[in-house]
C-alpha cells in the first residue's frame, strides 16, 4: 500500500472542473474554507483522505463536489442525507459530510435533517444557506424573510422563515453552530470543530447569494461571534439561536459560533454494538 500523502494543500484538494457559480457567489468562501479544513485534519490526522466522503444534494451548494479532489456522491434533490447516512452505517470507519442547500434541507428534505439528528447519526451536515432558490433563479425557500419577493412570489411572500438553529437543537443534534461564508477562516475552524465532533454536528453556513438575493451587508452589520457562552447549556443555547428570527429587521444582531455541543452515544455506535 502506497505511503499517505503529507502536507495536503488547497491544491491538492482542488479539481480541473471549471467553476460555474455566480461571481460574487458566497460557495467561494465555503468552498475555500472547506478545503483548508479538510487539509489541515488530513495533516493534523485526525482524519484520513482516503476515509473522507462528501454527499451533496441538488441546488447551488451541489456543485461543490466537483471541485474537491475526495470520495464523493451526488444525491437527489432534499436527499444528501440520507445515502450519508446508509454510508456511514456501512463503513463506520469513514469520516462523512455531507452538504445541503436551505431549500434542499429546510423543504424537500427536511424529514431526512430531523430524523438524522433525531438519532444523533456521526456525520457532519453543512447546510448553504443563502435563503432563496438560487439555482432556479430567485423563488421563496424555508429561511427566506416574510415579505420576500422572488420569482414565486412577486408580491412578497406570506411565510415567516423557520429557526434552522432551534429546530436542530430541539430535534437532537448534539453539534449546532453557525458561521457566515464571508468569514471564511472563522468558517474554516467550526468546520473542524464540527468533523472531529463524535455525533451528528450540524452547521449552518450563511451564504449569500450575490445574483438574487444578496445579503452581504446585511450580515457584514449584524453578525458577532459568541463569546462566553457555555455550548453545554441546552436552554442558553436555545435563546442565543432565538436572539435572530432569520427576518429582515434593520438592525440584525446575528450570533455565530458553537451554540450547542454534547457527547451522546450514536446511533450507528449503539446499532453496531
Amino acid at each position: 500500500m502506497a505511503e499517505a500523502q503529507k502536507n495536503i494543500t488547497v491544491a491538492d484538494l482542488s479539481t480541473a472542473c471549471p467553476n460555474t457559480w455566480c461571481p460574487g457567489c458566497g460557495n467561494f468562501g465555503i468552498e475555500i474554507a472547506v478545503k483548508k479544513a479538510f487539509g489541515e485534519l488530513i495533516n493534523e490526522e485526525k482524519i484520513k483522505r482516503e476515509n473522507l466522503t462528501v454527499v451533496t444534494g441538488i441546488g447551488c451548494h451541489g456543485k461543490i463536489a466537483d471541485y474537491l479532489n475526495v470520495n464523493s456522491f451526488y444525491s437527489l434533490h432534499g436527499r444528501s442525507i440520507a445515502p450519508a447516512t446508509g454510508i456511514k452505517i456501512a463503513r463506520p470507519e469513514l469520516s462523512v459530510v455531507a452538504m445541503a442547500g436551505d431549500g434542499d434541507a429546510y423543504g424537500e428534505g427536511l424529514d431526512h435533517l430531523v430524523f438524522a439528528a433525531k438519532r444523533n447519526i456521526n456525520l457532519t451536515v453543512i447546510i448553504h444557506d443563502n435563503r432563496v432558490y438560487a439555482l432556479t433563479t430567485g423563488q421563496v425557500s424555508p429561511t427566506s424573510p416574510k415579505n420576500f419577493k422572488g420569482k414565486s412570489t412577486p408580491d412578497g411572500s406570506l411565510d415567516k422563515p423557520i429557526n434552522p438553529l432551534e429546530l436542530m437543537i430541539i430535534a437532537g443534534a448534539t453539534f449546532v453552530a453557525r458561521a457566515f461564508a464571508g468569514d471564511a477562516e472563522f468558517l474554516r475552524e467550526i468546520i473542524k470543530e464540527a468533523v472531529t465532533h463524535q455525533g451528528f454536528a450540524f452547521v449552518e453556513v450563511l451564504q449569500p447569494c450575490f445574483t438574487f438575493f444578496n445579503t452581504y451587508e446585511y450580515y457584514r452589520g449584524g453578525v458577532y461571534h459568541l463569546e462566553n457562552h457555555n455550548p453545554a447549556d441546552k436552554s442558553a443555547a436555545l435563546e442565543k439561536a432565538r436572539e435572530w428570527d432569520y427576518s429582515d429587521s434593520a438592525a440584525p444582531k446575528i450570533p455565530l459560533g458553537i451554540f450547542y455541543q454534547v457527547e451522546q452515544p450514536t446511533f450507528d455506535r449503539l446499532m453496531r454494538e
